[in-house]
């Protein structure tokens, strides 16, 4: 087990390298540059330019390497792994579409909202089929407490509630350099490990696999998008990050222990919910500027100083979530 977690890893790292050096160039040349949002001009303009798509970085060689082992009969193709994969490559798509919008248009203004509800409501009802058809029961599971609830067609929502909000978590938490590619680094890490624990889960150690050579891949992509950025993930990266953990979180049935593991994520989110209710009721702000990594900007913290700090806390939620869903 630890062989083959160390080599996925050093094939998804030095893979995803290899991209980033052919991919930034091109991006470069082709003018694939992101456009800073008015509210941060200021601070954050010398990031205006920034080359982004660049979730492509860790995305095309987790895609192949996983292509090529299965080629090799080194790992099976089990349906668990199916789902996985269809999850992770549906919600690139919907992020490239949005990301290149965006650059057709040279402004922040990619798919609407809607369009991106619809996209997502599709692969979600894709996903509940094939979760259903691979004989999945739709319990919510708690392993700890023993507690397994049958909530019927409901689930079929659950699910679309579980990968849109996931999705849309890391693409709001995706602000700083290094921050959303950072702490997705670490709930991989910690779905991996959970995943190689899931042995009545059939093709549990696929999935493990896969979830360390993103990790890997991940560690890649850091190298240039760490402070200050050469790259940023854009949609690309972001909401197919968001929505694979969702989907890691439904198929070893931890859907309850993927908000702590992902609690910066959900922090990220409750701000700007917080912020929006908030600004209805009273015409007034109740954070300086949401999400609320921005915040702590606001108030005088070093770019660099917030990601180590939250950092930090997904590292501490993720031991936390490893001893409750895989030591008790």
């Amino acid at each position: 087990m630890l062989i083959k977690t160390i080599m996925a890893m050093l094939i998804g790292f030095t893979l995803s390298c290899i991209t980033a050096l052919i991919l930034i160039p091109f991006l470069k040349k082709i003018h694939a540059g992101q456009n800073i949002s008015i509210y941060l001009r200021k601070s954050h303009s010398n990031k205006q330019g920034t080359p982004t798509m660049g979730g492509l970085i860790f995305i095309i060689p987790t895609i192949v390497t996983i292509i090529t082992l299965i080629a090799l009969d080194k790992i099976h193709f089990s349906y668990t792994l199916l789902i996985i994969l269809f999850t992770l490559i549906s919600y690139t798509i919907i992020g490239f579409i949005d990301d290149y919008l965006i650059i057709k248009k040279h402004n922040n203004k990619g798919l609407s909202q809607t369009s991106k509800l619809v996209l997502q409501t599709i692969v979600a009802i894709i996903f509940f089929y094939l979760f259903m058809k691979g004989g999945n029961e739709p319990l919510l599971w708690i392993h700890t407490l023993h507690i397994k609830w049958d909530i019927g067609f409901f689930y079929g929502l659950f699910i679309l509630f579980v990968l849109v909000a996931a999705s849309n978590a890391v693409n709001l938490t995706d602000g700083l350099d290094g921050l959303a590619a950072g702490l997705s680094l670490i709930c991989f890490t910690t779905f991996g490990i959970i995943s190689w624990h899931t042995g009545w889960l059939d093709g549990y150690e696929d999935i493990a696999i896969l979830s360390f050579v993103l990790v890997g891949s991940l560690f890649g992509f850091l190298i240039f998008n760490k402070n200050p950025a050469k790259i940023f993930m854009g949609d690309t990266g972001s909401l197919a990050l968001g929505a694979t953990l969702g989907a890691y979180a439904i198929m070893t049935r931890h859907e309850v222990l993927l908000i702590l593991i992902g609690l910066v994520f959900v922090l990220e989110t409750l701000s700007c919910i917080i912020q929006i209710v908030y600004y209805k009721l009273t015409k007034k702000r109740f954070f300086p500027m949401t999400p609320i990594h921005h915040t702590f900007e606001k108030l005088g913290m070093k770019e660099t100083t917030i990601v180590k700090i939250f950092w930090f806390i997904g590292i501490i939620n993720s031991i936390i979530a490893l001893i409750y869903g895989v030591i008790i």
